[in-house]
């Protein structure tokens, strides 16, 4: 059957638009991942292929102890913000409509539709005066500033999963006599874990390389890798940075294809 004239793949220009939009998304990267690879010195003249700047970062103690501090913060915010998801969806899912509901998601999904630097600004004039108090200027500001700025990111697929969620199995568990927590640990959460692996690793991705509430929220001597290389652009440039931005890149690809395969699993 020949395809509909209302077919937006049969429309005229739909095939070159298509590759251009690839082309300008992905050559930019390409270039980033194959100057990673440069011999030489500068970042725009090749200097022949040689992987001395991924051994150059990997033995940089900055660059080590900035990826570890990014690797931890980046697990307590993902857990945090995915668990402040996961209720908050099933408190605005299920349940019956009320008054308020929809003022709730808008709130929750707030730090999406605000400018980031709002929200840095925000956290630091409110963790300034909690620092004055306390004494205290840890790691624990930035966990918890990663984390509010992370929640609309996980909540998102959770809620979209529960909207679709087929309540039969719920419904029968409680005819069953199943208390909601048995019901919700045995039916609903097994049924929710594709969508919390998902809000996780979305949440992950998120808080590693944020930039701008990082930098308005640290403390002296607490750069996250993205900080780290923020502060090297600034001073000196190599294609170290890139062998890092690379890493970083390989990192998400295999957390998405992980996803991937867990999600088809369940399927």
């Amino acid at each position: 059957m020949s395809r509909s004239r209302f077919d937006i793949r049969a429309q005229p220009g739909f095939g070159f638009i298509t590759l251009f939009t690839f082309f300008a998304l992905y050559l930019p990267i390409a270039a980033l991942v194959v100057y990673s690879f440069n011999g030489a010195e500068s970042l725009s003249q090749w200097g022949g292929f040689s992987s001395r700047w991924f051994v150059a970062a990997w033995q940089n103690s900055a660059v080590q102890d900035a990826a570890i501090r990014s690797l931890v913060i980046a697990l307590w915010a993902a857990s945090l913000a995915t668990v402040a998801a996961l209720m908050a969806a099933l408190a605005t899912t299920r349940t019956a409509p009320y008054r308020g509901q929809t003022l709730k998601y808008a709130l929750i999904n707030q730090p999406l539709m605000v400018p980031e630097i709002v929200t840095a600004v925000a956290l630091l004039i409110v963790f300034s005066r909690i620092k004055v108090w306390t004494g205290y200027s840890g790691l624990g500001y930035l966990v918890l500033a990663h984390t509010a700025f992370c929640i609309p990111f996980a909540y998102l697929p959770i809620r979209a999963r529960l909207e679709s969620m087929d309540l039969t199995l719920e419904r029968a568990a409680a005819d069953l006599y199943a208390t909601r927590w048995k019901t919700f640990r045995h039916v609903t959460l097994p049924l929710l874990r594709p969508a919390v692996i998902a809000g996780f690793m979305l949440a992950f991705v998120i808080s590693l390389d944020d930039v701008v509430i990082t930098e308005f929220v640290k403390s002296g001597g607490q750069d996250t890798l993205p900080t780290y290389m923020l502060g090297q652009l600034r001073r000196e440039t190599t294609p170290e940075i890139n062998a890092i931005a690379t890493v970083f890149l390989a990192l998400s690809t295999v957390l998405v294809v992980i996803f991937f395969f867990i999600n088809r699993k369940k399927q």
